[in-house]
């Protein structure tokens, strides 16, 4: 039997490997020089362990199936409506649909933590990863959505311009029809806040569709879905570039429940802006600045927030050139502005839209929850103040977004300049802003913080960063409930979620956090350290 040919994502063994203390990171280098694991048979699909596999598809496929009682579903749905099956969306029946939805979310929970014990063993390499992540993804993709109801948005704002409206200017309600009636009620007078290339994406796709909305739910998914093909073939070599494990990154990012629940379940357009951001950073790591000022310019044309990575690019491209550092700085500026204004302005042609999307950028401020740490402030102090006056809450939400802002650019700007020598720092670096957008603008929502996610993932984790990865992960998938209205303010579902989220996170260190097996004084309820530590770099 011949040997395999090595694959981009799974990365070969090396002989310095040396046992390392539990506060290092876990990055590309030193293993632990323990007994070692026998080494699975290499195959074309990196041999995934086969319980986190099962156990995963087993979780798809029950949300998949409760996702057509339970989940964002149609108004009135053309094939279960009127047939025998027409009990699943209500009543009993969707108290049941639910139910499968929520234990597939466990189930998909202990699948990750389960795999990521592997990974962090180094029992299994990249391949293995994305093998496992696919079949777990497979019935997403034609599961109704899940935990939201953006995709009938999407919809509604692409038809929009085939019915002659301005997408930029009028919300759903201005054009009545079969997508329009499925929109969240919260979004019907909403203006479209999406840049014109995604315009572009969903009118493509509502003029394929014509009218038939299960079909536009489908196309719009696998649209979407070219943006998880594109960070899976960029994430490899970005990782390394970054310092940190390829199987561990595509851990963090690709099998992760947000990933397979909110960004492929629920179809969000931020999935495209992941892979753009990371498409367009490897090819600027890889000395082609024009081509990745372009493919961020572009995930900027479907959501503006992905435009915070432009000027770290910029710095990228200033270490490439000669002279002095300000003018490196100054030429490649000039240079970024005249590539992103280029393509910007091509990509609006093509939409046939307007720079009216700017003003409807601040369509998301009106969203109030505690997410975004700014209105949780406000809304935490004006609640506190309520007690013994009567008070409005919005200034309160005001104050304290205009100060979340402040503290936004003095991040923006210090990360900025920290990262002045350019390189894959400058990368990191951008991520790091990009997170702090998701968390401290007007408005968050759980997929927001996967713009920063898609260029961190490849850095190097620490013990800690992980746990709080597990734990934040799983709360991010269930703050709204399946039908996607938002939980954010059931206090008591809250505390429960957050309980089972800790649990989570413990588990992926410790085979019983919580002391329930009987066991022998051969058998520790917690991973040994070359267990937890494998794959760790020194200094």
């Amino acid at each position: 039997m011949t040997a395999q040919p090595s694959s981009p994502v799974d990365e070969p063994a090396t002989p310095e490997r040396v046992a390392a203390p539990p506060s290092r990171v876990l990055t590309a280098a030193s293993l632990t020089d323990g007994p070692a694991e026998p080494a699975r048979p290499r195959s074309r699909f990196g041999a995934p362990p086969r319980g986190p596999l099962l156990t995963g598809l087993a979780a798809s496929l029950l949300m998949m199936i409760g996702g057509f009682g339970g989940g964002g579903i149609l108004i009135r749905d053309p094939i279960l409506t009127n047939s025998a099956l027409g009990f699943w969306r209500y009543g009993h029946g969707h108290e049941l649909a639910t139910a499968l939805i929520y234990l597939g979310v466990v189930l998909m929970a202990w699948a990750w933590i389960r795999l990521g014990r592997e990974v962090l063993a180094e029992r299994v390499g990249g391949r293995a990863v994305l093998t496992t992540a696919g079949v777990w993804l497979i019935p997403m993709l034609v599961t109704p959505p899940l935990f939201t109801r953006d995709v009938f948005s999407y919809l509604a704002q692409g038809a929009l311009p085939l019915a002659g409206f301005d997408p930029y200017a009028v919300g759903p309600e201005a054009m009545p029809g079969v997508f329009t009636a499925n929109v969240h009620y919260f979004w019907q007078d909403t203006p479209a806040p999406y840049g014109p290339l995604f315009i572009l994406l969903a009118k493509t796709v509502a003029w394929t569709v014509g009218t038939n909305v299960i079909a536009g739910v489908l196309l719009m998914r696998l649209t979407l879905a070219l943006g998880l093909l594109l960070l899976v073939w960029a994430l490899p070599e970005l990782t390394r570039r970054l310092g940190g494990r390829v199987p561990v990154a595509l851990w963090v990012v690709v099998a992760n429940p947000m990933m397979v629940i909110h960004m492929v379940g629920g179809g969000h357009n931020d999935l495209l802006v992941m892979g753009l951001l990371a498409t367009g950073s490897l090819f600027a790591l890889r000395g082609r600045h024009v081509v990745g000022i372009t493919l961020v310019t572009a995930a900027m044309a479907v959501k503006a927030s992905a435009g915070v990575a432009l000027p770290f690019l910029v710095l990228v491209w200033a270490a490439h050139m000669s002279g002095s550092q300000r003018v490196r700085i100054t030429k490649a500026t000039a240079a970024g502005i005249g590539v992103f204004a280029a393509v910007f302005t091509l990509i609006t042609l093509a939409a046939r839209v307007d720079l009216g999307w700017l003003p409807a950028l601040s369509a998301p401020s009106l969203i109030v929850n505690w997410m975004s740490l700014p209105t949780g402030v406000g809304e935490f102090v004006h609640w506190l103040l309520e007690i013994p006056f009567d008070l409005p809450k919005q200034p309160f939400i005001n104050v304290a977004r205009i100060i979340g802002g402040t503290a936004l650019l003095v991040i923006a700007v210090r990360q900025w300049w920290a990262a002045r020598d350019g390189g894959p720092d400058a990368i990191r670096r951008a991520g790091i802003v990009l997170l702090a957008v998701a968390v401290l603008s007007p408005a968050t929502l759980p997929w927001y913080v996967s713009w920063g996610m898609a260029l961190v993932a490849g850095a190097p984790w620490s013990r800690r960063a992980l746990t709080w990865l597990v734990f934040f992960s799983l709360m991010l998938v269930i703050v709204y409930y399946p039908n996607g209205e938002d939980a954010l303010y059931n206090w008591p579902y809250l505390a429960a979620c957050a309980a089972l989220s800790a649990l989570g996170a413990a588990s992926l260190y410790r085979i019983d956090p919580l002391h329930l097996r009987l066991r022998s004084d051969d058998r520790p309820d917690t991973v040994p350290d070359e267990f937890v530590h494998a794959g760790q770099r020194s200094g």
